[in-house]
């Protein structure tokens, strides 16, 4: 596939791109050289003409272009995507358990838009851009010849392209099956536990693989000790904890759907030192705090609170009283681990909500580790996009200790 035009910069423009981001935005173009439509490639220009690269672009959306390359001489073709798609599987492979784990991370893998999660044999594909939703069989089909090099067949494909974010570039929210169809329902193993995971109609595409390595992270801590596991969703951190050994786990999630897969998942293993609570969590934890609960190890893993930059306010707020409340909870000399899937809650911003929540606790938190979503979700240093996930854990101790 061949550009028909370019797209030129306006003076100054281009500084996101120019430091090694995958974006260009809709007032960073000075003009658009010859004819195309939305979704196709064009060459994109520096206001001089210095061949800056080709991408995706889209009328339609803010995100005007989706850079696939900085070589102004390269082919988007079958080679060009199998390459990229056999660097990210090559890498994968060096730093993470590949049984499960995402394939394709979108603009971090050089693919912009598409994101590619492989659960044992079945892959669950979710596409947000135009350009890239137009490939996205042909990639499906490379990248079964990649893993089938590695000897491992692909039992079926289905897609989740279902978020809001696609009606910003003009796209239908769809899902279905590529290919044929197949039982969605799949059995995973992940640190050592059993899960089931529903590829369907479960959250995202099926379970959240960005926390693998943090969920490992508490094993050690949770041995022999009482645990709390907030927005639960389908029983990961809790049923890491069980299988660490702990005293007593109780998961907790508003979702009644997650919590039969929780219960579904703890059988699956075999563990009777857990229980799943359907409850809505903000209401929850200071009902616990009132009963003066407490436990060794309190874990809290809530959903996006700050989907965009707008809700930011909102979302410190509510961080900052379950953490509040999270940190009450805990056993001085206990542990305490808390985390921000949103973007837009930046790392600095939450270690103040932290601080602020500890204050009002009157807690004093010391901190074991930060840290990050796992590294099949890598983060481009120069895309800020692609770091979203905070994890910190903690010891807590008595501010009067």
């Amino acid at each position: 596939m061949m550009p028909t035009a370019c797209a030129v910069l306006k003076k100054g423009a281009g500084r996101l791109l120019k430091s090694g981001g995958m974006w260009i935005f809709d007032n960073e173009i000075a003009e658009i050289r010859g004819t195309c439509l939305n979704g196709d490639l064009v060459k994109v220009s520096d206001f001089d003409d210095y061949p800056l690269g080709t991408g995706f672009l889209n009328m339609n959306s803010k995100i005007r272009i989706r850079m696939m390359t900085r070589d102004p001489e390269a082919e988007i073709d079958s080679a060009f995507l199998k390459a990229r798609l056999q660097n990210a599987w090559e890498y994968r492979k060096k730093t993470v358990d590949t049984s499960s784990c995402r394939v394709v991370f979108g603009e971090a893998d050089l693919l912009p838009g598409i994101t590619i999660d492989k659960y044992e044999d079945v892959l669950v594909v979710e596409s947000l851009a135009l350009g890239i939703d137009r490939m996205k069989e042909q990639i499906v089909d490379l990248l079964k010849e990649v893993l089938a090099a590695d000897g491992i067949a692909v039992k079926g494909v289905y897609e989740r392209s279902d978020a809001k974010e696609r009606e910003k570039e003009g796209l239908q929210r769809v899902r279905g099956f590529i290919g044929d169809p197949f039982d969605t329902e799949v059995q995973m193993i992940e640190n050592g536990v059993r899960y089931f995971v529903d590829v369907k109609d479960g959250q995202k595409t099926g379970f959240f693989l960005d926390q693998k390595y943090n969920r490992l992270a508490i094993q050690p801590l949770a041995k022999g000790a009482s645990v709390l596991d907030c927005f639960t969703h389908t029983g990961s951190f809790a049923l890491n904890a069980a299988y660490a050994g702990a005293g007593q786990v109780t998961g907790v999630d508003a979702s009644e759907a997650a919590v039969l897969m929780a219960r579904r998942n703890a059988a699956l293993n075999g563990f009777s030192n857990v229980e799943f609570v359907k409850a809505d969590v903000l209401e929850y934890l200071p009902e616990l705090v009132k009963e003066g609960r407490n436990y060794d190890l309190v874990i809290l893993d809530p959903p996006a609170f700050a989907k965009a930059k707008s809700n930011v306010r909102n979302a410190v707020r509510g961080y900052r009283e379950i953490n509040r409340n999270g940190m009450k909870l805990v056993k001085p000399g206990g542990y305490f681990a808390t985390c921000s899937c949103s973007h837009f809650m930046t790392r600095e911003l939450f270690e103040e909500m932290l601080k602020n929540a500890a204050r009002d606790a009157h807690v004093t938190l010391r901190l074991v580790e930060a840290r990050a979503q796992s590294p099949d979700h890598p983060r481009l240093f120069s895309q800020a996009e692609t770091y979203y996930l905070k994890f910190y854990i903690f010891q807590v101790t008595d501010s009067r200790y």
